[in-house]
């Protein structure tokens, strides 16, 4: 189950089109907050880029910073592996 608060403007205009669309009862809400979702999420999926920048969105180190992480990183994999 998802419970969100969203803007009573967003809120009312969204029951607005759901009567309109769906007509009334709790089937139709939960039909329209599933499409809106499903839309959603086959959007995000198209742009790879935006699912990064979302990831990433949290982490306050530069990316000069996190290119120098990510080698060492990747240097540690690799003679990890080697020595295997």
């Amino acid at each position: 189950m998802i419970k969100a608060k969203i803007n009573k403007r967003i809120e009312k205009k969204f029951r607005e089109l759901i009567m309109r669309m769906f007509g009334r009862g709790k089937e139709a809400n939960d039909k329209a907050v599933e499409d809106a979702i499903l839309k959603w999420v086959s959007q995000v999926e198209k742009d790879p880029v935006e699912m990064i920048e979302g990831i990433l969105s949290e982490i306050e180190s530069e990316s000069v910073d996190l290119q120098h992480k990510i080698g060492d990183i990747w240097v540690s994999k690799l003679l990890e592996n080697k020595s295997r």
